[in-house]
Parts: structure tokens; sequence; C-alpha cells
């Protein structure tokens, strides 16, 4: 093969991927030309890149998967190759031919590789072949189950990845829906509704080893990576190396995978993928034939840059490597920061980005900003954050501070939970295996700061609500704050933080307070007011601006950076120690606000996938009423108590908002 110098490229991606191809393409001194969608039109990658053109509509369908409209818009722009990051078109071998026959050249490996080994039943044959170690799989024809299949399976779509089109079932009464609602996940992510089964193993590591092939016929391996935290089948804190598997295990699994690639010819950047049980056995699960999302560890501890080896490669050149110049150097940790709430069932969340700041001592890989929308059209990925350290402690330590420090609002993150696995001790013993997040419910509702790091924050968003009502009072701001003619008690805001409300007492002369924290005494059944037991807390306030409130609390300074809502009601609070959002208590509580229709409510925008009753049904506790995707991923509408359905307000295939009532029950209690 000959050289073909790529100078103009089109990254057919968008987000925090296609932002971080085109800071190497530019290091690399080549023009970038990108593309967008229409809610995209002034997101960070499109402004990154140095053109970018428009695709339209608001869905991936009508956007990023339009392979025609990406291989026109490259012509036009004088693109002579095309980068299409991960996800997408990224490994769908008929948009990489198509892209080959324009003339242009496919940054990735070939149609043929892609095809093989992108497809998960045809990548197990070939790893038999190679003598790769595997586990037998049972195809499904037209949806149908054979009987005497063993429990707990593994569903998984035979196209793409992200954890889409995949369930785990143990209970034989699950398997044939699962099938099915795996099934249409794959067809709406994939194009093909093909799945498979294969065993599932209970307790054990998701291992990976990161390869790169050139047309020169060399092959070499990155190392191994550890992807093995997982939620709904989608990592959230990847490392590298494997801190669980020992050299001998890391050997074969780095041999494994340079054997498979050979067998094939492989040209590109790919992952290809194990799962290794707690008994050491080591099983092939997949080749990811595409750029990962987890590279950046592999970066850190080898010091290359996949994103331009991928460039050379897709330009004919050999790889400027042999296995032996490729090293480790320490230890690199990678979490996923997403908008979503994980004591919530993990489920996405969707609004505009009020702050977006993260500590710059961190590698940050990013597609947002503040002012961004994060919609229910794609990803809910925010910024993967990686830290690179010689220890692996060290690593997860410099982490957990970077996250702690980040100032985030306008969605729910994960930042907490996160924070949380970083420090516990499970996870700094290497004990991560992938039933992890199972075996540690506590890390979903864990990470906010407790003690007097939470009262700070608390008064952080007391007083900077308090200089907000003076600064907008144009009648009797110039009194002092709290001034009455007879002062009987202090200022008093109630705040809540979850499922938890907080009173805060206060009395301000000048920058100095005191401040009760705690549930005011309430008169008994005679009218008596019992003792106030409160213990009264000494604060200063050191300096107070838009934005931060410097408080001294009984001679410990923090400074809190304080972010009130629009509506004035919420106030995003953040410090070293962490992050928490307050919404103020209403003083008089809004009756008609309660009213509402009885069922279930939408919990984020979306479009119904699938309807499982009709109006006149008898529903139980529990029972599953219809399915909604947003975000990628379907979410089952679970009906929360036993009634009857009196509507189906949505049928398949419609829009739905956030709070609409997807389906009106009558339950017993309402007759």
């Amino acid at each position: 093969m000959s050289a073909r110098p790529i100078t103009k490229l089109l990254i057919a991606n968008r987000g925090e991927i296609a932002v971080r191809i085109a800071r190497t393409a530019h290091r690399l001194g080549i023009g970038t030309v990108g593309v967008y969608s229409e809610p995209d039109a002034d997101a960070v990658h499109a402004e990154c890149v140095d053109t970018a053109v428009a695709l339209g509509g608001a869905s991936p369908a009508e956007s990023y998967l339009r392979g025609d409209a990406i291989i026109a818009a490259a012509h036009s722009t004088g693109c002579d190759a095309i980068h299409p990051g991960y996800g997408f078109l990224a490994e769908n071998a008929s948009f990489a031919r198509d892209v080959i026959t324009a003339g242009l050249t496919w940054v990735g490996p070939t149609p043929e590789q892609i095809a093989l080994l992108g497809d998960k039943i045809s990548a197990k044959t070939i790893a038999v072949a190679a003598g790769v170690p595997t586990t037998e799989i049972v195809e499904l024809r037209d949806g149908r189950v054979p009987d005497g299949i063993g429990l707990p399976v593994l569903i998984k779509a035979a196209a793409g990845g992200g954890g889409r089109g995949m369930r785990v079932v143990s209970d034989p009464a699950d398997l044939s829906g699962a099938v099915e609602a795996a099934s249409r996940e794959a067809l709406a992510a994939f194009g093909d509704a093909t799945v498979f089964l294969e065993p599932y193993i209970v307790r054990g590591r998701h291992v990976e080893v990161q390869i790169l092939g050139d047309a020169h016929g060399n092959v070499l391996h990155f190392f191994d990576r550890e992807c093995s935290i997982q939620r709904r089948n989608q990592k959230i804190v990847e490392e590298a190396p494997a801190p669980g598997i020992d050299d001998a295990t890391r050997q074969r699994l780095c041999a494994a995978a340079v054997a498979l690639a050979r067998h094939v010819g492989y040209q590109g950047a790919g992952t290809v993928e194990f799962f290794v049980g707690d008994d050491g056995v080591v099983v092939f699960l997949e080749v990811n034939t595409r750029l990962q999302v987890e590279h950046p560890v592999t970066e850190a501890i080898t010091g290359v840059d996949l994103v331009e080896l991928q460039l050379l490669v897709a330009a004919g050149e050999p790889l400027p490597l042999t296995q032996t110049d490729i090293t480790v150097d320490g230890h690199a940790i990678e979490t996923r920061v997403v908008a979503e709430d994980p004591a919530a069932g993990w489920l996405p969340c969707t609004g505009v980005l009020e702050e977006f700041d993260i500590p710059a001592d961190v590698r940050v890989d990013s597609g947002v900003r503040a002012g961004s929308v994060i919609s229910p059209n794609y990803d809910s990925l925010l910024a993967k954050v990686i830290a690179h350290a010689p220890s692996r402690a060290g690593a997860a330590g410099i982490l957990a501070r970077a996250l702690r420090g980040s100032r985030i609002s306008g969605v729910q993150t994960n930042a907490a939970t996160l924070t949380a696995i970083l420090a516990e001790p499970d996870y700094l013993a290497a004990a991560t295996y992938t039933s992890y997040l199972d075996e540690h419910p506590e890390v979903l509702t864990a990470g906010a700061p407790e003690g007097d790091d939470r009262i700070a924050l608390l008064l952080g968003a007391v007083f900077a609500a308090e200089q907000d009502e003076r600064n907008a009072n144009r009648c009797n701001g110039f009194a002092p704050t709290g001034w009455r003619n007879l002062a009987t008690r202090g200022q008093r805001q109630q705040w809540s933080a979850g499922e938890t409300q907080y009173w805060v007492e206060y009395s301000l002369t000048g920058n100095s307070a005191t401040v009760l924290v705690g549930d005011p005494p309430a008169p008994d059944e005679r009218g008596d007011l019992p003792d106030d037991n409160r213990a009264p807390r000494r604060v200063r306030l050191l300096r107070r601006g838009a934005d931060v409130q410097v408080i001294e609390l009984d001679g410990c300074r923090r400074t809190v950076h304080v972010r009130l809502a629009d509506d004035r009601a919420t106030a995003h609070t953040s410090s070293p120690a962490g992050s928490v959002t307050w919404r103020r208590v209403p003083r008089f509580r809004d009756h008609d606000a309660d009213e509402g229709g009885g069922g279930p409510r939408c919990p984020l925008p979306g479009t119904v996938v699938a309807l499982h009753v009709t109006a006149g049904d008898q529903v139980s506790e529990g029972d599953c009423l219809m399915v909604v995707e947003a975000m990628k991923m379907e979410h089952k509408i679970i009906a929360a108590a036993p009634g009857v359905v009196e509507q189906v307000c949505f049928g398949v295939g419609d829009r739905v908002d956030e709070g609409d009532l997807l389906v009106a029950l009558r339950t017993a209690e309402q007759g």
C-alpha cells in the first residue's frame, strides 16, 4: 500500500471524541471539518474544527447516521479522509466501503474486517480459529429461544457495542421478554436486530487489550485495561493497566489479542475484549473495530497518541514502533462523568448546563461547556476525567480530588458516586469485579460532603440567597438584614437536599453572624415552647461575591462557590470537599400544584417504543406498562401500585416530554 498523506480530515461524529480527534489533527497540521445536527449548531465540537457542515435533523437517524450526507460534506469541503470516532457509523462496514468507493481515505479497519469482527457471532468463530479461548454461543433465529438454555445467560447484540442490546437473565420467565427488548434496542441502535446468547459468568473482570495494525503486516499491543465497573452494561470507571490480574494472565491476554489480529491481517486501532473469571479462566468476548471511549488511559501509561497512529496507518505508513518500544509507565484511571441520577436507577438527566468547570490538574476530554444543552437525542456523557500517577492509589487520589472540586450544575451527575468509588476500600484493594456496583449499593447515594463541610455549603446557599434578596429589595434594602422594631428571633430559611430538609436561623450583624442549624423548637400540646437545644455556630463572612461566599465557620475558613438558578429557589454549591444542590422550601405550600392525574409520568423526554397494556387492563405493582427510549437507552415505565388502566396516553413512536402522564391508572385507593 502506497502512502497517501491526509491533509484535510472530516470528523464524522460529535461531542468529546470529535473534539479529541480535532486536537490531534491540528497538532499534526491537518485541516479539520466537522458535522452537526440542528441541536448541535452551537456545540463545542462544531466550534473546535476549521469548518463545520450542517446535516439537519435532530435525531441520529436524521443527522449523524446519514452516511451519504457525510460523504457529500467531505467532498464539498475538499476533505481527503473521514474519521468516524466511535459509535454512530464507526463500525458500519457498508459506510466504510462507501467512503473508500468515493475516493476518500477511511480511518479505520478495512470494511471486510469490520464486517467480520464487528459481528460478534463471526468474531467468535474467528477467535476459535486463531486459538483464542472463548465460550459457546447460541444464535437466535427469528427471536425464538431454544429449550434447555442454562442460566444465567447474557443476551448480546450481534452488531455494535456500548452495552446496547445487552441483557443479563437469571429467571426463565424473563428470557423471552429480554430477548425481545434486546433485539428492539439493537435494531434501533445499529440497524440489526440479531442477538445471541452466551453463558454469563457472575463474578469476574472485564479486561481488554488495545491493538493496532498496519497495511505492512505489523500488529502491536498497547497492553491492557480493566473496565469492570459498569452500570447498564456500560463502563463508568476504566483503568490501565488492569489491576486485578497477574503478569502471566496479562501476557496470555496480550498474546491472544495479537494472534487474533494477525489472523485477519488487522489494520487500524481496535480492542480485543475478554472476561477473566474469578477462577482465572479467560474467555474472549468480542472485538471493537474502532477507538474505544477509554483509550486515554492507554495513552497515559504508554505515552502514545492513538489517534495520531490511526491517521498514520490510514495514510499507508508503517507503524513507527516495535513491541519493545511500548512500555508501561505508572497507572491511569478514567471516570465518565454522566448526566444521570445513580440513586434513581441511573436515570439519564436532561437540561442546560449552568456551570461546567473541572480542575485543570487532570486530563479532561469533553464536548460540553456552560450553556450546553443536554438533550434526549444523544448519549448523556459530559466528560471523561483521567488521572495518571506513579501508583494506582495516587491516581485514585488525584482523580477523586478533581471530581470533588468540580463545579457542574444544571443537571444531575454521577460525580459524587464516582468520588465514593475511588475512596471505597474494595476498589482501592482492586476487588473490582463486574458485580462491584451490585455488591456496593452504598456508593450510589454516598459521596456528598458531610459534617461541617456540608454545613458550610448550606450556609453558602443561605447567605447567597440573603445577599441576592437584599440587592433586589428597592424598598428597605438600606436597613440591616432582619431588622425589626422588636427582634424575637433571627432570620429563617429552610432548604432541602434530596429528602432531607434543613432549617437555618441566623442573626447577621455586619459580616458576623450567629447561626442555628436544625429544626426550631415547636410548641407542645399546651402551647409551651421547649428549650432551644440547637448549638450556636459562629460565622464570619470574609468575602461575598456574585458567585462565591468565603465563610469562616467556628474559626475554620472555607470557600464556597454558589450559583443561584434563575428561579432563585435552587442553589448549586461546591467546595474542595464536594458539591450539593439545595432547593429552598417555600414558606407556603401550593396545594394546587399537588393535584395531578394518577399514574406514572415520564421521567425524561424520549420516544415510546413499546406498549404492554391497553385501557381496561388490570395491573399489579411492578408491572411494566410501556417502554420509553431516551439517550440511547430503554426505560421501563412501571406501575407503582395495583390498579386498572383507564387510558394509555401515548402510542408507539410518539414523542413524550418530562412530566407527561403516560398511563392513567385508577388505583384501589381512588375507588
